[in-house]
């Protein structure tokens, strides 16, 4: 079907109420001279589980000199689960239990406070992650504060192996297109000082040729597959806690996901400023960092790096390399990763780049004159890549 403007528009709402629950989140103002006691923050549970609430909800007075009317109770509403009190205590008392209302009737402050000390939420409505907003109420006194659900996240470890070697730790990525002869030059360089660790090989040349490794693990794609589609193919195959494409201590001694070196002594990093609007957002880019890395003197974060970079694996499988994007691609990337990938860019950590001299060698000449009619981008593909880009992500402009 044709992709019109109200589809965009449906689209985009429904994915906003998804994936933007920032836009969605209820603003919580604590009101001033409150006699209610709650907690603001951490109450958290896994689906379908119960918890006693944290930060025991009670009543006090905080600069009210008269008595607090308590005829209409105090009252506790939630919309994703139940409460009940572990205070044995007549139904006379409390109203509602196993309930989302739930009512205590008594003018006595100790008895009160005894049972909502006592008070448990129960979530009964199964969602992976969510927040409850919860209601505390007595006469003119409101207060909301939020109970999060959610299933912790499963522990993903990877063997380092016995005797700690980079080879059980790191794997090598990388992509071949046409130019075979680069990527032997790459190999031969990487065995000077790594002659065990596993290079991973996405392939979609048209004629495939063999690369007699055994450490090498080349894997055949359809021709012409692309740039993203490559990366996905060799990251999916990584076996190791981190991959390099084409640095450990850094990783290990911070929490970033991503950390990048520098090319021929270029350190492209850049910054992502996402300015999020009603209707689209706007995505500004520009060069340099946020700030030096603690402990790391010549690193810094920021949003994006160069084309060489150590990554955790299972990070980078979370954001994934959009496969739409066959030929000149990078920055994506990171785009897709913001707010989800830890950056950071390190002078210390350099690779060389081979020269782009014309071989002598009439074969060789011939595979790079072809590779690079697929490395430009058609203006058709430039348009793609745009419409893709504004409309997966939503934007109005980019600077």
């Amino acid at each position: 079907p044709a992709i019109t403007t109200d589809l965009v528009d449906k689209v985009f709402e429904t994915s906003v109420q998804i994936l933007h629950p920032l836009m969605n989140k209820e603003v919580l103002i604590a009101q001033p001279n409150s006699p209610l006691s709650y907690p603001i923050q951490g109450v958290e549970l896994m689906p379908l589980y119960t918890i006693t609430i944290p930060g025991k909800p009670d009543l006090r007075y905080i600069g009210v000199s008269a008595p607090i009317p308590f005829k209409s109770g105090v009252t506790l509403r939630a919309s994703l689960g139940t409460f009940n009190t572990l205070a044995s205590i007549s139904d006379n008392v409390v109203h509602g239990r196993g309930r989302e209302e739930l009512t205590i009737s008594t003018s006595h402050m100790k008895l009160l406070n005894f049972i909502l000390k006592h008070i448990t939420y129960t979530n009964v409505v199964y969602q992976v992650s969510a927040v409850d907003m919860v209601s505390f109420e007595i006469g003119d006194y409101v207060a909301k504060f939020p109970v999060t659900i959610r299933q912790p996240d499963v522990p993903k470890l990877y063997d380092p192996g016995a005797d700690g070697k980079i080879r059980d730790l790191v794997t090598i990525t990388t992509k071949t297109f046409f130019r075979y002869h680069k990527l032997r030059t790459l190999i031969k360089s990487i065995r000077q000082y790594y002659p065990d660790i596993k290079i991973i090989v996405a392939d979609d040349n048209e004629y495939p040729e063999t690369i007699d490794d055994k450490n090498v693990e080349q894997y055949i794609m359809p021709f012409g597959k692309g740039w993203f589609a490559g990366r996905n193919l060799a990251i999916s195959q990584v076996t190791t806690k981190y991959y390099l494409w084409k640095m450990v201590d850094v990783l290990e001694g911070t929490d970033l996901d991503i950390v990048g070196g520098n090319v021929n002594g270029n350190q492209f990093r850049f910054k992502i400023h996402y300015e999020l609007g009603e209707d689209s957002g706007c995505m500004h880019l520009r060069y340099g960092s946020y700030r030096p890395l603690e402990r790391f003197p010549n690193c810094d974060l920021t949003s994006g790096v160069v084309n060489f970079f150590l990554a955790y694996t299972e990070e980078s499988r979370r954001v994934g390399f959009d496969p739409k994007l066959q030929r000149v691609a990078h920055l994506e990337y990171f785009m897709d990763g913001l707010g989800i990938l830890r950056v950071g860019s390190c002078s210390g950590v350099s690779i060389g780049h081979q020269p782009r001299t014309s071989p002598s060698d009439s074969q060789l000449a011939k595979a790079e004159r072809t590779y690079k009619t697929f490395r430009t981008n058609t203006q058709k593909q430039v348009q793609l890549k745009l419409s893709l880009h504004y409309f997966k992500n939503r934007l109005k402009w980019t600077t």
